[in-house]
């Protein structure tokens, strides 16, 4: 089989598995032992045609990471230069997450998160909801702040 029509299978069948970046798609035909030359032809004819859109991958990734999992912009990012995505891809992606999406995003999570642990004191309280919205990637600013408002409604409550 002509090495460009087998890359070209690989590629088609990778991109069938999962949307790819033009970065992910590459390293996976270099990994299957596609030259290098033949696969940078197949990324750039993709890209023409439209099987490969980096910036709409780039903001599909970002809508669903933040509605789905809460995740921050600054998570979201991390996982986009992770995946090999472009500096201009990912800033156009993060644009559609406003700071007033993200910190609504960081409250309904620690609201959700502080409910779930009612029967434990404050300080574990505190100590567990801050911790889960770092690793969500929310600066211990945001965290900290939501939980002193948990913390206030709590006790305007009582």
């Amino acid at each position: 089989m002509d090495p460009a029509e087998r890359a070209r299978e690989i590629a088609l069948r990778l991109l069938t598995h999962s949307a790819r970046s033009s970065s992910q798609l590459r390293e996976g035909l270099l990994k299957r032992e596609v030259e290098p030359a033949i696969a940078d032809e197949i990324i750039a004819r993709y890209l023409e045609v439209g099987l490969l859109d980096d910036a709409a991958l780039a903001g599909s990734i970002a809508r669903t990471r933040h509605a789905e999992r809460g995740a921050s912009r600054r998570a979201i990012s991390q996982e986009l230069r992770r995946k090999g995505f472009e500096h201009d891809d990912i800033e156009a992606a993060l644009e559609q997450i406003s700071g007033d999406d993200e910190q609504d995003a960081a409250r309904s999570l620690a609201a959700k998160r502080w409910r779930s642990l009612e029967g434990h004191d404050d300080q574990t309280r505190v100590r567990r909801v801050v911790a889960m919205l770092g690793r969500k990637g929310y600066s211990p600013d945001v965290a900290f702040g939501v939980v002193k408002e948990l913390q206030r409604a709590d006790r305007a409550g009582e």
